[in-house]
Parts: structure tokens; C-alpha cells; sequence
């Protein structure tokens, strides 16, 4: 049969147009997972900062509930609380952190704590292995059970090592008192641990890779409230904030 075709014109011409068709498709496809990438590359820088916003929020809920609890502690006993307690001996037993659970809904944790043992007895195993969300900045890559909320700790501060301090003796105002601090990564400390920040960590200076926040960290006041502090914030300014006796003038912030 010479010169007849293999294939019918009819099934040739469908063929090509299925083709036409799948490549139609295909670039239809590729157009709108481009559009895809686009609207993710844009969303995502927001989203991110969304995240990074409801993370600081998260923070300050946290510092705020441990400047409330502190307080509730002032009411109770007249003072607030020591840094840390001490057996005869004077070896450090408990940290504040383990001192003001009862006021932060923490009163089953706290009866299960025998302070008259030092925290990291094994009788305080299911203590001190206990996470605790309130003492754990969001930002900040901890190990479970870590914290970088640490109480400024010297002879002129809010906390004493071993004594109570009423707000009677808080003469520089407590608005210009700093009690507790966000530190470094590198300063963590288990919450339980009767380990703080002495003037040294208090004024070392704050490198960006060292903040949880961008640009500085928050700082919990004698009166509750919480301020966030410029890394660049001068070293006598933060010596002033120190001292709840110092009569220095210092703030607004």
C-alpha cells in the first residue's frame, strides 16, 4: 500500500495537541510555584519577626510573674527574700528562685523541696530535674532545666546574700533598683542553684552574639516593673542601678 500513511491525520493532529496541552501545563505549573517562592520569601522575614515579638512577650510575662512573686514574698515576711540560704555552716543551700514558687502556683513543687538539704541533694532529684517554663527565656538556647534569670547579687543590692531586705531600705527608689537580670548564655545556671550575678557580670560588657534580645536585655526593677536596657548602656549607669542604698539619681528609662 504505497503512500499510505502509518498513523491517520485525525490521531496525529491529537497526539500534538495533548503535547501542546501538557507543556501548556507544565509552565503553568512552574509559573505558580514561582509565585509560591515569592510570597513565602516575603511572608517569611514576618513571620520570623512575628515569632521573635510573641518570644520577647513571653519573656517579660515571665519576668513580670517573678517580680509579682517577689513582691507577694515582701508581704509575707517583711523583706524580700535572701539570695540564697545557708546551713550552719554557711555552705549555700537554696536559691530565691526555689524561695518564691509558693507565690508563682508552685506550692505542690515547693513541699516536695526539704531545704534544709542543699538543692542538689539526691532527695531534691525530682526537684531540681523539674523544668520550669517561668525561669526559661524563649530566646535563649538553654539546657532543660537552665536559667539566665539571675538576681544581682552584691553587698548594696536588692538581695542580699543571706538577709532579707524590706522596701524601707530601698532609699534610691525602687524604680532605680535593679533586682534580677537577663544574662549570657554562657552565665546559665540551674534554676534551683543558689548561683547568681555578681557586679562583674552585671557590667562585662554585652556582645550582640551574647543577647537573647536584639540590642539589649530586661531587667527586673524593685517596683515590679520590667525595663529593657541598652547593651550600651554606660557602666556607671548599671553601678548606679545596683545599689538599693547608693542615693544616686538615675533613670527615667
Amino acid at each position: 500500500m504505497s503512500g499510505q500513511l502509518l498513523f491517520p491525520r485525525g490521531r496525529i493532529g491529537s497526539c500534538a495537541a495533548r503535547m501542546r496541552r501538557r507543556g501548556g501545563t507544565l509552565t503553568q505549573l512552574l509559573v505558580v510555584l514561582g509565585i509560591i517562592v515569592v510570597i513565602i520569601a516575603l511572608l517569611l522575614p514576618n513571620f520570623r519577626r512575628a515569632q521573635e515579638l510573641e518570644q520577647r512577650s513571653q519573656c517579660r510575662r515571665n519576668l513580670k510573674q517573678i517580680g509579682v512573686a517577689l513582691y507577694e514574698y515582701h508581704d509575707i515576711y517583711g523583706g524580700f527574700p535572701p539570695a540564697y540560704t545557708v546551713d550552719a555552716n554557711g555552705k549555700p543551700l537554696h536559691s530565691w528562685r526555689t524561695l518564691i514558687l509558693p507565690y508563682m502556683d508552685q506550692q505542690a513543687l515547693y513541699d516536695k523541696i526539704d531545704l534544709s538539704k542543699p538543692w542538689d541533694d539526691p532527695t531534691n532529684a525530682e526537684a531540681f530535674t523539674t523544668a520550669m517554663d517561668v525561669y526559661h527565656c524563649p530566646m535563649a538556647d538553654l539546657e532543660q532545666g537552665q536559667t539566665v534569670y539571675l538576681a544581682v547579687v552584691t553587698a548594696e543590692s536588692c538581695l542580699r546574700p543571706t538577709e532579707m531586705r524590706p522596701i524601707s531600705e530601698i532609699t534610691d527608689g525602687t524604680s532605680n533598683t535593679m533586682v534580677v537580670m537577663e544574662v549570657s548564655v554562657k552565665y546559665a545556671v540551674p534554676w534551683m542553684a543558689p548561683w547568681d550575678a555578681d557586679e562583674r557580670i552585671v557590667l562585662s560588657p554585652k556582645p550582640d552574639d551574647d543577647l537573647h534580645h536584639h540590642g539589649g536585655n530586661y531587667y527586673i526593677f524593685a517596683d515590679t516593673s520590667i525595663q529593657f536596657l541598652s547593651s550600651e548602656t554606660e557602666t556607671a549607669t548599671l553601678r548606679d542601678l545596683i545599689s538599693a542604698a547608693g542615693g544616686e539619681t538615675v533613670g527615667p528609662f
